[in-house]
């Protein structure tokens, strides 16, 4: 069987209703991972899972020193996938965040990213990158085109397309073709479905690799929100979790890697989601987890280890 990986989409969330802080993160600040100077949440989420999903980079290039730093607080045999900048899938996001042209895009900015991407690649340790387009990204001949474009640009590293609008299943044949033949993988998503949302079954996909993202199914507050962060407040059930531990198990006896990431970040409800994933298909779980992190999370109870030293909560929560 090839190998799955499982991990959460981000790793740090420092602040807002839906942090980590204190929850997955312990709440005494005394708590030194491997020996560090100061508390590394990097360094700690990777004692509990080998791989995440760097969402930071939608939003600005990393340097090729932070990038160094990432491989540098992690173990060998870590992996990080990477969210290609907004500049090649939002444009207009970009053009509103930056000022910049959108237009002015080539493998200038592809060779841009890749050098800041090489120490990871370097140390080993670089895995998918994503490419994640918005609901507005419609499959028409432009789009088409520009999506060919982007895959032979990045053609060097393997690329996960996320597509989100229903016209690209309504041709599901003709993209699995177009992704296939420039080696990139479709992205299988997990979210609240509306009339216009894209339609894919857990157990179907294209590609050299497996790629999930879990977002949630929080329907009532995915367009209307007081903040980002509200869209993501949703605790999978281990029952509604095991068809993509399934669909994991049957990628990995074909041959291929799967990656899995969970993106119900609002307060660490995708560590807990990617942990119970861990155990369904028989991984090990590392790593020691706050006390108040499973009394808040009772799934977990008697499957992982325990933070010592750490307190509890005064009352039994409720998973909001």
């Amino acid at each position: 069987m090839s190998e799955i990986r499982i991990g959460t989409a981000g790793w740090s969330y420092p602040s807002g209703q839906g942090t980590w802080n204190g929850i997955f993160y312990p709440a005494q600040p005394g708590r030194r991972p491997r020996g560090s100077k100061k508390f590394d949440e990097l360094a700690f989420y990777a004692e509990h899972f080998d791989t995440v999903e760097v969402n930071s980079s939608f939003y600005r290039v990393p340097t090729a020193d932070t990038t160094r730093a990432w491989a540098t607080r992690t173990p060998a045999g870590f992996e990080f996938a990477l969210k290609l900048y907004q500049k090649f899938t939002h444009p207009e996001m970009f053009a509103k965040a930056t000022g910049g042209d959108p237009s002015r895009l080539g493998q200038q900015d592809v060779d841009a990213f890749l050098r800041a991407i090489d120490p990871l690649a370097a140390a080993g340790k670089l895995g998918p990158l994503l490419a994640q387009f918005p609901a507005s990204f419609k499959k028409e001949p432009e789009s088409v085109g520009y999506l060919e474009w982007l895959l032979r640009a990045f053609e060097q590293r393997p690329v996960a397309v996320e597509l989100r609008h229903r016209s690209w299943s309504d041709s599901a044949e003709d993209v699995r073709q177009l992704l296939e033949s420039c080696g990139a993988s479709w992205t299988m998503i997990d979210e609240p479905k509306f009339t216009t949302s894209i339609r894919q079954s857990s157990g179907r996909h294209a590609g050299a690799f497996y790629y999930l993202r879990l977002h949630g199914r929080n329907t009532a507050q995915w367009w209307k929100h007081d903040n980002s962060e509200d869209r993501y407040n949703y605790l999978y059930t281990p029952q509604e979790l095991e068809p993509f531990a399934n669909a994991a198990r049957d990628v990995s006896r074909a041959e291929k890697r799967a990656y899995l990431y969970a993106n119900n970040h609002f307060s660490a409800k995708s560590v807990a989601n990617a942990a119970i994933l861990k155990h369904q298909l028989g991984q090990p779980l590392d790593g020691e987890y706050p006390p108040a992190f499973v009394e808040r999370y009772p799934d977990l109870e008697g499957i992982v280890r325990i933070l010592p030293d750490q307190p509890r909560l005064t009352a039994s929560p409720k998973p909001s």
